[in-house]
C-alpha cells in the first residue's frame, strides 16, 4: 500500500484547500472560516519565498486568528528540502488560534514517504505553546531536541522507517497531556533503525501520565513489539492499542495473549497482519468487550516474504 489520497478530514475538522473563492463559499454557506482545517501547498519546484506568499495570503484572506488548524502538503523540493519551519515561526503572532498541525500531508506521487525531508521539530513546540495535535509524515533527517510542551495532546509521525534517535528525542522530552502517541516505525531499508530497547521509555509510561492511545504501527518489528507490550506497565492505563499495518504474526500474537491482561482495552488495531485462523479466533475468544480489528490479514509462507504497509 502507498499513501495515495489527502486526508479529508484532521483533528476533527473537514480540510478545505486553500484557493481561490473557497472563503466566498463558506462565508455564504454560513460555515465558520475556523470550522475547516485549512490545507495549504505549492508546486515541487517551486522556492521557499512562494510558500511564504501562499501562507501570508491565507493569512490575509481567511484571517489569521481563523486558522484553528493548518495541513501543510508540498512546500517545493521536499525530498530535497525540510519544511519551511522558520517562516511558519516567523507568523506565530498571526496565528494565535493554532491548535493542530500537520506536516508533509503529500502522496506517493508528490512525494515518496521515505523521502520526504523535516528537521528539528522542536522550536516549532517551543514557538506554538498551544499546539494541542502535531502530525508528520515523513522521517529523512527528523529530529527532536528534547522539548517540554504542557498542552501537546496528540502526536502522530508517519514513516516509512522511523530512526531511534527521533523516538529517543520524544523520551527525553516531556509532554505531560500526551494523550495519543502515534509512531510508524517501518523498515531498516528505509531508516528504521529502532529496537524495543529505544522504545522502554514509552512502554514504562511514567513520563506519559495522560497516554490513552498508544499507536506503534507499520512496524516490521512487530512481534518482538508486541512481547515487550505483553508486561509494558503503560498498557494498564491504555484505552487503545495499535499494532496495525506491520508483520504482526503468530508469534506475537500468542505473546499479547499470554502477557498481561488486556481486557480493559476499548480497542485492540492488529489490522494487517500475518497471524493464523487459529490465533485470530484465539484473540477474540479470549478478549471479550473488545473490539479487536483483525481485518486485513495477508499471506507469506516464508517469513522473508512478509511486508509492512508503507516503506518507501
Amino acid at each position: 500500500m502507498t499513501i495515495s489520497e489527502h486526508i479529508t478530514t484532521f483533528a476533527g475538522l473537514p480540510v478545505t484547500e486553500f484557493e481561490p473563492g473557497v472563503v466566498d463559499k463558506l462565508d455564504e454557506a454560513g460555515t465558520p472560516r475556523s470550522a475547516v482545517a485549512w490545507r495549504i501547498e505549492t508546486d515541487y519546484e517551486d522556492d521557499v519565498e512562494v510558500f511564504v506568499s501562499v501562507l501570508d495570503r491565507l493569512l490575509d484572506v481567511v484571517g489569521g486568528e481563523s486558522v484553528h488548524a493548518l495541513v501543510v502538503g508540498q512546500w517545493g523540493s521536499a525530498y530535497e528540502t525540510a519544511p519551511p519551519l522558520d517562516q511558519i515561526i516567523a507568523v506565530r503572532d498571526r496565528l494565535p488560534n493554532l491548535r493542530a498541525l500537520f506536516l508533509g500531508e503529500m502522496t506517493f506521487d508528490e512525494c515518496e514517504i521515505s523521502w520526504i525531508n523535516h528537521g528539528d521539530v522542536a522550536p516549532l513546540l517551543g514557538a506554538f505553546p498551544g499546539l494541542e495535535v502535531l502530525r508528520i509524515r515523513g522521517s529523512e533527517g527528523l529530529r527532536l531536541s528534547p522539548v517540554r510542551h504542557r498542552r501537546l495532546r496528540e502526536l502522530g509521525i508517519e514513516a516509512g522507517g522511523l530512526p531511534a534517535t527521533v523516538v529517543r528525542g520524544i523520551s527525553d522530552s516531556s509532554f505531560p497531556a500526551l494523550t495519543t502517541l502515534e509512531l510508524w516505525l517501518g523498515v531498516s531499508g528505509y531508516g528504521g533503525d529502532i529496537t524495543v530497547e529505544d522504545l522502554a521509555p514509552i512502554l514504562g509510561g511514567a513520563e506519559l501520565p495522560s497516554l490513552r492511545r498508544l499507536a506503534l504501527r507499520n512496524a516490521e518489528i512487530a512481534d518482538q513489539v508486541a512481547a515487550a507490550l505483553a508486561g509494558a506497565p503503560v498498557v494498564a492505563r491504555l484505552e487503545e492499542l495499535d499494532l496495525s499495518l506491520g508483520i504482526l504474526s503468530d508469534r506475537g500474537a500468542e505473546e499479547l495473549l499470554l502477557g498481561q491482561p488486556l481486557t480493559h482495552l476499548r480497542r485492540l488495531d492488529l489490522s494487517h497482519h500475518f497471524i493464523s485462523e487459529d490465533l485470530r479466533e484465539r484473540l477474540v475468544a479470549e478478549l471479550p468487550g473488545v473490539d479487536v480489528d483483525l481485518s486485513a490479514e495477508q499471506e507469506a509462507e516464508d517469513p522473508s516474504d512478509r511486508y509492512v504497509s508503507v516503506s518507501e
